[in-house]
């Protein structure tokens, strides 16, 4: 997408964004080894004077640290607001695209209902972070190897054969980190009536989807066990039908698509991506 003209841009649990915007993808073999490449190079806290120019060119800039210091005070400055004071504006977006997302998980059969107990437990012991990388990574050879004692975990990432075992292996071991307990606890709200709601608990982000008028494509993978095809048609139908394009990846006889499929493997790159630029390109030009 990057390649379009797109600045794309890699959103995390944790609140961090990585911009894509000016990488040669062509020079990676597996398409995580830039994402992991870019999280070392950006989270160990290194001295950047000592790097080359064109390693440099990869360090935050002012402009990008300005940038998040403005949308963290646009967030916190709405979370503190009436919601009503935006309703009506124009939010400058021509499109937008959804990857296996839902606002309402609570009628689905979502796995993610299995990190409640982990929201619960951390609220009662006031833990800070849940250290979800850890936990996956600690995992991971109970799953992938005899006697497969964990072996329902892998179906929640990738469906069979559609990651190479050691491109799924480094997604992982490397690619996920630790959560705000914070973030965890509002996500869980998404499994409550209502749906998904601010951190004050009064704004649900749901019932005003049917008052935007920016083409939404939601897009589900269809043996996604994370968020199911159910869950995101739970968003999909309240939002405006000239606006909504929803599409299920996957076909009865293969390929299959579940979370990470989705955005990883290598039929996205022949047949998700295009879906998408193609939406998105479409609006752009309108």
């Amino acid at each position: 997408m990057c390649g379009q003209g797109y600045d794309t841009w890699i959103l995390e649990l944790r609140g961090a964004g990585l911009s894509t915007q000016g990488m040669d993808f062509g020079q990676y073999i597996n398409p995580l080894d830039s994402i992991s490449q870019r999280k070392d190079f950006y989270g160990k806290g290194r001295d950047y004077k000592r790097f080359s120019e064109t390693e440099k060119r990869y360090a935050f800039s002012s402009q990008i640290t300005n940038l998040i210091e403005k949308l963290v005070n646009i967030i916190e400055e709405a979370e503190r607001s009436s919601p009503a004071r935006y309703e009506g504006k124009d939010s400058g977006l021509a499109a937008v695209t959804t990857l296996a997302s839902s606002l309402d998980y609570m009628s689905s059969r979502s796995s993610l209902k299995l990190l409640l107990p982990l929201a619960n437990s951390a609220q009662v012991l006031n833990v800070l972070v849940i250290p979800i990388g850890t936990l996956l990574a600690a995992t991971h050879p109970f799953a992938a190897n005899p006697p497969y004692l964990l072996s329902w975990l892998s179906p929640q990432i990738s469906t069979p054969d559609m990651l190479q075992p050691k491109l799924f292996e480094k997604l992982v071991t490397e690619n996920f980190e630790t959560v705000p307990a914070k973030l965890l606890l509002q996500l869980a709200t998404a499994f409550e009536e209502g749906g998904l709601r601010d951190r004050s608990g009064t704004f649900f982000y749901k019932n005003h989807l049917s008052k935007s008028n920016v083409p939404v494509l939601a897009i589900a993978g269809d043996q996604d066990l994370i968020c199911p095809p159910d869950a995101v048609y739970e968003t999909v139908k309240l939002i405006l039908e000239p606006l909504v394009t929803y599409k299920v990846f996957g076909e009865p006889g293969g390929p299959h698509f579940a979370h990470y499929d989705i955005v990883g493997a290598q039929l996205a790159v022949d047949l998700v991506y295009p879906y998408i630029i193609e939406f998105l390109n479409h609006h752009d030009a309108a």
